[in-house]
C-alpha cells in the first residue's frame, strides 16, 4: 500500500496549546498530499485490529471491536477525524448526521452501523458528541497508532476546494473552535494533533472494502459518495442541522 506522509509521524507531544486547525506560519505545503485510497492489506488490519482506542470513560478496548464480535453489524463505516476542536470536521459530522440517520442505517437490508474515531483526549468526546450532533458512537486514539497504522497522513494544507459539505464558513468554524477550547479549561491542551488528517473505512465482516484517506484537512468523502457505499442511494432532502445554516 503506497503511503505518502507530509513529514515523519512523531508522538503526540502532550504540552501543545489548542490551536486553530486553518492557520500555521510554519506551514509552507499547500495543496493534496499524494495520499494513496489503496485498501489496507490483511498484515496491516491484523497490526491494527489490537490496538486500542478509548471510550468516553476512558475504557480501552481494541480496534476491531468496533468493526466485528457479537452485537457488531456486518458492515461498518468507520470515520476518522482531526484533533477534536477541528471545526471542519465538526461541520462534516454534522452534515452527516443530518443525511445519514441511525433510521436509514436500519432501513438497510444488511445490518449496518458508523463509529467516529478522534485522535484527542477521550475527556472531550461528551463535549465533542454535543457539538457535532452525532448520533454515533465517538472514540479517541491519542496515540495516533491507528492513523498510522492505516496510512493516514499530516498535514496542515487546507488544499484548492471547500467541500460541498461544509455550510458554514471557515472563520465561523475558527471562532467556534476557539470557544470550544476556552469553555474545556485544561481540555484546550488535549484537542489532538492539529496536523493530523483522517479518513473513512468501510468494513464488510471484518474486511475493508473501500476507504478514503484525507488529502487535506477538508478532503473528507463528500456524503452523496459515502450515501452511495452504504447503499443509500437516494438524497434525502436537506435540511439545517438543528439550527445550523446552510447559507
Amino acid at each position: 500500500m503506497a503511503k505518502a506522509a507530509e513529514e515523519p509521524s512523531r508522538p503526540v507531544n502532550s504540552s501543545t496549546t489548542m490551536q486553530s486547525c486553518e492557520f500555521d506560519p510554519s506551514a509552507n505545503f499547500q495543496g493534496d498530499l499524494a495520499v494513496s485510497d489503496d485498501i489496507p492489506t490483511q498484515d496491516i488490519l491484523d497490526a491494527a485490529a489490537d490496538l486500542m482506542v478509548l471510550g468516553a470513560d476512558g475504557a480501552s478496548r481494541p480496534f476491531k471491536s468496533l468493526y466485528t464480535g457479537e452485537g457488531v453489524a456486518s458492515r461498518v463505516l468507520i470515520v476518522f477525524v482531526r484533533h477534536f476542536f477541528c471545526g471542519n470536521c465538526q461541520e462534516y459530522l454534522r452534515t452527516l448526521a443530518s443525511s445519514i440517520t441511525p433510521d436509514s442505517l436500519r432501513s438497510l437490508s444488511v445490518p449496518t452501523s458508523i463509529a467516529v474515531v478522534g485522535c484527542g483526549h477521550p475527556d472531550l468526546i461528551p463535549m465533542y458528541t454535543d457539538a457535532t450532533l452525532c448520533p454515533f458512537p465517538v472514540y479517541a486514539d491519542p496515540s495516533r497508532k491507528l492513523y498510522d497504522k492505516l496510512g493516514m497522513s499530516r498535514t496542515l494544507s487546507l488544499g484548492n476546494k471547500k467541500p460541498d459539505y461544509m455550510r458554514t464558513s471557515i472563520l465561523s468554524g475558527v471562532l467556534r473552535s476557539m470557544v470550544q477550547g476556552v469553555r474545556s479549561g485544561a481540555g484546550a491542551t488535549k484537542g489532538g494533533d492539529i496536523k493530523q488528517v483522517g479518513g473513512e473505512f468501510m468494513f464488510d465482516e471484518g474486511k475493508v472494502v473501500w476507504c478514503h484517506r484525507m488529502k487535506n484537512t477538508r478532503d473528507h468523502s463528500e456524503i452523496p459518495e459515502l450515501r452511495g457505499v452504504l447503499g443509500l442511494n437516494s438524497e434525502p432532502d436537506e435540511k439545517p442541522a438543528n439550527g445550523i445554516s446552510t447559507a
